[in-house]
């Protein structure tokens, strides 16, 4: 396949949590001095807007209005993506664990879905765009022309998590941890709107024993193939 015309190229980058997509996307974007989207943490956007409302999570409407006055942009970093929310850095606020529960509960409702659709595609801007996410090549930017899928064994992405929280100073036990990854694979592959699954047309990559510059390797490769 090789690169054509006005369009702007979209790298989709899917795959399960703690897989490694925000740091490979952001590293990829970095390299390509593309945009970069990661679309979790718009999720994680409205989940802590939400908690800090008290709303719940069967109060749809209030929600999908929280994602109406969304003001998002990204950094991308070596160590993944920084969210910015009107101006002000809110990232390490995002990935908090009682944020990541909601927002996992907050992505399985269709019409907030549909209200962040129009938010993430905005990110697609010359001169290319690295989005990272769930359903990035298979509902937000199913013409992409590159698309990836990260994967890795639910051990392996269980012991990454556990040490990014103990490093933050976060106390977590593994074993809970497991479990609740374990509950949110089951609920993502599970859901009837935008399951986690590769698109038909997604490279799968399974880093379970990659380093995630081997991974970037990897990805900038197809990219490279495209744009031959």
């Amino acid at each position: 396949m090789s690169g054509s015309g006005d369009r702007i190229p979209v790298l989709t980058v899917d795959g399960p949590s703690g897989v490694g997509k925000g740091a490979v996307s952001s590293r990829v974007a970095r390299r390509l001095r593309w945009h970069v989207l990661d679309s979790g943490a718009c999720y994680r956007v409205v989940a802590l807007a939400a908690l800090d409302a008290g709303l719940k999570i069967d109060q749809e409407d209030q929600l999908v209005a929280l994602c109406e006055r969304v003001d998002l942009s990204f950094e991308a970093t070596e160590d993944g993506p920084l969210a910015w929310l009107g101006g002000e850095m809110v990232d390490s606020g995002l990935r908090a664990e009682r944020v990541s529960r909601m927002a996992s509960q907050v992505a399985a409702l269709a019409p907030v879905r549909a209200a962040l659709l129009d938010l993430q595609r905005s990110f697609c801007r010359p001169p290319g765009l690295v989005a990272d996410g769930r359903d990035m090549g298979t509902v937000v930017f199913p013409d992409a022309p590159i698309k990836v899928f990260l994967d890795a064994s639910i051990e392996e992405r269980a012991n990454r998590r556990y040490k990014q929280l103990k490093e933050k100073g976060e106390n977590v036990k593994f074993a809970g941890l497991f479990r609740e990854l374990k509950e949110r694979d089951r609920r993502d592959r599970e859901r009837a709107v935008s399951p986690t699954l590769p698109a038909a047309d997604a490279t799968i990559i399974d880093t379970s024993d990659l380093g995630i510059e081997a991974v970037v390797d990897r990805v900038l490769a197809l990219v490279s193939d495209w744009l031959a």
